[in-house]
């Protein structure tokens, strides 16, 4: 009877042991949360609707700076898809420029040159339509007031039949890709006499 016994007290003061241990748990729990007087919660409820007010509005500026973002990549997408073009065009523009002065450089009167020039200009058609298919256009200032975004002087020319500053003579023509130039007209720009 006397391990009975024993086997009692031992769990009795477990069981004491344990409610001892949840009532100081209980005590400190309460010892670290004060009571909150309703100036405490009303104080809490404003520094938490402060933080959340800037919380709102950090989230709102991220959003819209992802927005540019998205912005700025789609328009970068399309620049690079509109002007991918623009080094190709700017080489195959040295290939025009030889065909026309082939074109210049044959005899019109001469019979055996007639075939030649027939097809030579045939491909210069074609190859001019084909660039201009790919929004590649000539610049042709001829007669035009001169404008530096568009054109490069090689030189002036006194000139009292024409206004100053009008390009009365082109020595190689200019090229844009969707607007935007890729080589400036090479003109001789006139001046007062």
């Amino acid at each position: 009877m006397s391990q009975d016994t024993n086997q009692e007290d031992t769990s009795a003061k477990s069981q004491q042991t344990e409610s001892e241990t949840e009532e100081k748990l209980q005590a400190e729990v309460e010892v670290d949360q004060p009571e909150l007087s309703e100036e405490d919660n009303g104080g809490q409820i404003e520094e938490l609707q402060q933080k959340l007010s800037i919380l709102g509005e950090q989230l709102l500026r991220e959003q819209a700076e992802m927005q540019n973002v998205r912005r700025r990549a789609q328009r970068d997408v399309e620049s690079a898809h509109k002007f991918a073009l623009e080094k190709f065009a700017t080489e195959l523009l040295s290939v025009v420029d030889n065909l026309e002065r082939a074109i210049d450089a044959i005899d019109a009167e001469d019979e055996s040159q007639k075939a030649v020039a027939e097809g030579l200009e045939l491909t210069l058609k074609t190859f001019i339509e084909v660039l201009a298919k790919y929004k590649v256009e000539a610049v042709e200032p001829e007669g035009q007031p001169f404008d530096a975004d568009l054109h490069q002087a090689v030189s002036t020319v006194p000139n009292a039949e024409v206004e100053p500053n009008t390009v009365i003579n082109v020595f190689q023509k200019g090229y844009t890709l969707n607007g935007r130039l890729i080589r400036p007209a090479m003109v001789v720009v006139s001046t007062s006499a």
